[in-house]
């Protein structure tokens, strides 16, 4: 089983907090919206999604407080909470869901990936991650992705 990817839309760190370090037995993000992937890092994978929607350099994304920013850690290190960019939410939030699959291709040939993964595949992940962002943005929320190791 490889690594598991949450992402999910709270209202602030503390709050994405609790959804990641839970003291009511629930499984991590219960209650929250968001959707789960596997092999999908926020920090290296979504880099160039970042970079093309948002036109921010990916030195200046990996300069953002938010990137990949560490908020909680459990179970002895195999669980953790990681802050998105709010420039990222937003991009996201403002993508024409008809764009997705061109940018599924250029991301897919990104060198982010030892293997080019397949493009449909990853317009799907962008279909998910667009509507997620676009109603955190609504709501005022956040974006972030716990990780199960």
């Amino acid at each position: 089983m490889g690594v598991i990817y949450g992402y999910f839309a709270a209202a602030d760190d503390d709050d994405a907090v609790r959804a990641v370090i839970r003291e009511d037995d629930e499984p991590t993000a219960t209650g929250y919206d968001g959707f789960d992937v596997n092999g999908m890092d926020p920090t290296v994978d979504l880099l160039p999604v970042e970079v093309i929607l948002s036109g921010r350099s990916a030195k200046t994304v990996q300069e953002d407080l938010r990137h990949g920013h560490l908020l909680a850690t459990a179970d002895d290190g195999q669980l953790f909470c990681l802050s998105l960019t709010d420039a990222l939410r937003d991009a996201l939030a403002a993508a024409d869901h008809g764009s997705l699959h061109g940018l599924a291709r250029v991301w897919a040939a990104s060198d982010v990936f030892p293997t080019p993964p397949d493009p449909d595949g990853l317009a799907e992940f962008l279909e998910q991650a667009v509507d997620l962002a676009s109603r955190a943005v609504e709501r005022g929320h956040r974006l972030y992705c716990w990780i199960c190791v």
